[in-house]
């Protein structure tokens, strides 16, 4: 189960995941289930807007800088551009740090923090939502004013936790996307607060380019497969890739269409989408823009056009193509987590266990990609990581550390296939739709000081975590349970040494 590898280089892109181009259009894939529908979405071409330069506008006030700190908007200018991130003028260690301070700025409404006035039609799209008095929501979004308030424990191995940029979330950070109704009376006398949304636990970004490149990897080779399928009509082409199966898929030639019943664990479109809980984005661009919709309210002007206000708030470019490749830069060299050096018996017989009772055939402990270097792109086209390159990450000799596996790639250590998975009806979420049991293989590595655990934050120890695996997962749970108390201890012993980096953005902070 480890150091899995693709037999060969994926398709149409070299060792660097294809040529540096300029920005060019492209056609984005079909949006997810799990994430928000975008109001005021327009066609990708919308993006071509900013390829040339920068944005000419800026948010609403932001002109006129706050005489006292915070009271006015806090993007202030000059605000960072597209042209800024690809001109050279700034390093990459500049870039770095723009994107931390991004990912760490209190919004507020100057900057465009915030729906506009409430869709009748559609109240719960990000957009147009209504809020409380106070002018946020807290149920279904417009939670949170920085990333960082969702994403700030490093570890809670210690008391008090170790706090950091870019860790999980405590149990008050868990998010409501979707929520309409709760019944918090308990009409139903069961002992449950029945509700109809979702609960989401932020999970830490430790590793994030190299969890990005192997996604991009797979579905640039997904996508070879899928033309092999459409070479060859009538074949059911096996869609395995770095050692994942995710079905098979067909193409019929009498209707022109591929049949895909049997594609598992990923959407028809054969895009591996590694961040989210259901697996809903195909790369940290795409989680970030989620999270300024969904958790702010604010509408990056990529998405829905250059000066545009969709939301009708009375502010236009909330977030800048430029803002959002500077956190994507960020995030992509955040440091990886790492696998204590641990000699004791017990570690050692807890790695053991950890493969004998199936739990590395979905939590696969370590993958290969054929290369070492992220490719990053605006615009971007989910099913062909190779169009529109404007910056390559390397992810070795950079801040994010991967080992090289000595291939010409790199070892990503993450505790997972990428893939989604049935976990049966106890842990199926409530939005009525057939992925509601559905969740994306959880990454492991670091999960020592990351409690509480699931998607939802409903298991506060990692046994809790172990013996609420269902659906797939439970003959692996039924193996933990089956086996000898000393063993079970061993197994957490060996979980305990998956930690989070010791010092994450230690060159980034005085």
């Amino acid at each position: 189960m480890e150091g899995r590898r693709p037999e060969s280089r994926p398709h149409g892109c070299g060792r660097g995941l294809g040529p540096e181009s300029p920005a060019a259009p492209g056609a984005a894939g079909r949006r997810p289930f799990g994430s928000p529908k975008r109001k005021g979405t327009r066609a990708m071409k919308l993006r071509i807007l900013f390829i040339a330069g920068a944005i000419a506008a800026s948010a609403h006030a932001s002109a006129q800088q706050a005489i006292v700190p915070m009271e006015g908007p806090t993007l202030r200018a000059p605000r960072l551009t597209q042209f800024d991130v690809t001109s050279g003028q700034y390093s990459l260690l500049e870039l770095r740090l723009k994107g931390f301070e991004m990912f760490c700025t209190p919004f507020n409404r100057f900057d465009g923090y915030g729906d506009g006035l409430v869709d009748p039609a559609d109240p719960i799209s990000p957009g147009g939502r209504p809020t409380t008095s106070a002018g946020w929501l807290r149920a279904n979004g417009l939670d949170a004013q920085s990333c960082f308030e969702c994403h700030g424990i490093v570890s809670n191995l210690m008391i008090p936790p170790r706090f950091g940029v870019g860790g999980a979330g405590a149990i008050a950070a868990t998010s409501f996307p979707g929520l309409t109704h709760c019944d918090i009376p308990d009409n139903n006398a069961n002992g449950v607060a029945e509700n109809n949304g979702r609960m989401i636990n932020p999970v830490a970004l430790f590793g994030s380019g190299g969890v990005e490149l192997l996604a991009k990897e797979m579905t640039s080779e997904l996508q070879s497969l899928k033309v092999k399928a459409r070479t060859f009509p009538g074949l059911n082409v096996e869609l395995v890739t770095h050692g994942v199966n995710f079905g098979t898929i067909r193409y019929i030639e009498a209707t022109e269409d591929f049949e895909t019943s049997n594609v598992v664990g990923i959407e028809p479109d054969l895009v591996v989408r590694p961040f989210g809980r259901k697996g809903e984005f195909s790369s940290i661009r795409d989680f970030a823009i989620g999270a300024f919709e969904m958790h702010f309210g604010m509408q990056p002007a990529e998405v829905v056009g250059r000066d545009m206000d969709p939301d009708g708030d009375n502010v236009v470019n909330e977030v800048f193509p430029g803002e959002l490749s500077a956190i994507h830069i960020y995030l992509a060299n955040l440091e990886r987590p790492r696998e204590m050096h641990d000699d004791r018996p017990a570690v050692q017989r807890g790695r053991q266990v950890f493969m004998e009772m199936g739990c590395a055939a979905c939590h696969i402990p370590e993958m290969r990609t054929v290369n070492t270097s992220l490719p990053i792109s605006f615009p971007e086209v989910p099913t062909d990581p190779c169009e529109n390159i404007y910056m390559r990450i390397d992810l070795v000799n950079g801040s994010a550390g991967f080992e090289p596996d000595g291939e010409g790639g790199i070892l990503v250590p993450l505790f997972s296939d990428l893939k989604r998975h049935d976990m049966g009806p106890e842990l199926a979420e409530t939005a009525g739709v057939p992925l509601d049991p559905y969740f994306i293989t959880a990454k492991l590595w670091g999960v020592a000081g990351s409690a509480p655990y699931l998607h939802d934050g409903r298991a506060m120890t990692l046994r809790e975590a172990i013996e609420m695996h269902g659906g797939e997962a439970a003959p692996a749970a039924a193996a933990f349970a089956a086996t000898t108390p000393q063993d079970q201890e061993n197994l957490l012993i060996f979980l305990r040494t998956l930690r989070a980096p010791a010092k994450p953005n230690a060159d980034l902070q005085p």
